[in-house]
């Protein structure tokens, strides 16, 4: 199987920085704790789903998940992130008003535009500033909760409910501070988190591993929670055509990703049984190009491959340079909490509740 253009920068062992570092952060927390830095409340619950690593851990299709749950209680939701890469300038930008996407991926950011679609009659916005954006919001929509967006780190919002996502397949990232590791900030400050999500649950051995180190700090382990990414369907990356899985089954397909973890689409891939004849990796919110796409086209043709298969993050960017005949899908992923799951509903609906109320 062909690997292009890997896509993860090399982490070398630079802990005399990542001492630095750790300190500069475990200053900052200092400062919160003794109110030298103050949290803005919002006049509504706000529900964070964030990381203690820099890398992908699966936040989106948590949030959409998340989503899903309180707009099936008829709670008006509204999403706020940073719009990490976004091209758009804007002190604040709204991606969708509840009734459409009014912007497209490169200026809402990768992620954004993704939830935007996905959760329907649900505002999307972006800003730095996540208490001046959720003020923002409030000025214009009728909202009863915000979810908060990788915003486990963004202390001057205040939220009423701290999730925090931890990768099984990346369960050695948590042994070290950046850049040396992969942690934003201590392991201990997981103690502030409502409820610990281990995602990617079915890599067993590294959620035995994440669980040892967090019993290693007295973190409960009954706050721990598990989810798994399954694949759901395929999307077409042209049309609006959707396909069950048992259609790509035994089919040969060239993989592209840009994602925080190609690993984890490798192998969601592999689950389809399909034959991977090669495989295409950029970088986390790769921008696309028309030489990119032309390159990868020669490249499928070569192998024999009947399909290309990409992200859902990544197919909203690919359209432009697509010929109506090229075979490009998306593959949509579902999350589902295999432990915890009525645990989970308490604190996301709880949030919800006081809402309502």
């Amino acid at each position: 199987m062909a690997l292009v253009h890997p896509g993860q920068p090399v982490r070398q062992g630079l802990y005399g920085v990542a001492t630095f570092y750790g300190l500069l952060v475990q200053l900052r927390l200092w400062c919160f704790r003794h109110g030298w830095l103050s949290s803005s409340r919002l006049p509504c619950p706000v529900i964070s789903v964030g990381n203690l690593t820099v890398g992908g851990t699966g936040k989106t299709p948590i949030v959409i998940l998340l989503t899903e749950w309180l707009k099936a209680k008829g709670q008006r939701v509204a999403i706020l992130s940073r719009g990490y890469k976004r091209t758009s300038a804007d002190r604040h930008l709204l991606v969708s008003d509840g009734e459409k996407v009014l912007v497209g991926p490169s200026a809402a950011g990768d992620e954004p535009f993704l939830m935007a679609r996905r959760c329907p009659q649900v505002i999307v916005a972006v800003g730095g500033d996540r208490a001046a954006l959720g003020r923002w919001v409030l000025e214009q929509f009728p909202v009863d909760c915000m979810i908060l967006d990788d915003g486990f780190q963004h202390r001057a919002l205040h939220r009423d409910v701290d999730l925090v996502l931890l990768d099984a397949m990346d369960a050695t990232g948590i042994d070290a501070m950046l850049p040396a590791g992969r942690l934003r900030e201590p392991l201990s400050g997981l103690k502030r988190a409502t409820a610990v999500l281990i995602t990617r649950a079915e890599i067993q051995e590294g959620v035995e591993a994440l669980r040892s180190r967090l019993q290693a700090i007295d973190l409960p382990l009954e706050e721990c929670l598990e989810v798994t990414f399954k694949p759901e369907s395929l999307l077409s990356v042209q049309v609006e055509e959707k396909r069950p899985l048992e259609w790509c089954r035994g089919k040969k397909v060239w993989l592209v990703s840009g994602i925080g973890n190609s690993e984890s689409f490798r192998r969601s891939a592999a689950l389809l049984g399909v034959d991977i004849r090669g495989e295409t990796v950029f970088r986390d919110h790769h921008q696309y190009r028309a030489d990119d796409v032309g390159e990868i086209r020669t490249m499928a043709q070569a192998a024999g491959a009947d399909i290309v298969l990409t992200t859902e993050k990544d197919a909203a960017k690919l359209p432009p340079f697509l010929l109506p005949v090229d075979p490009w899908w998306a593959l949509r992923l579902q999350p589902e909490v295999v432990r915890g799951e009525e645990r989970l509903r308490r604190i996301v609906l709880g949030a919800g509740k006081v809402a309502a109320q």
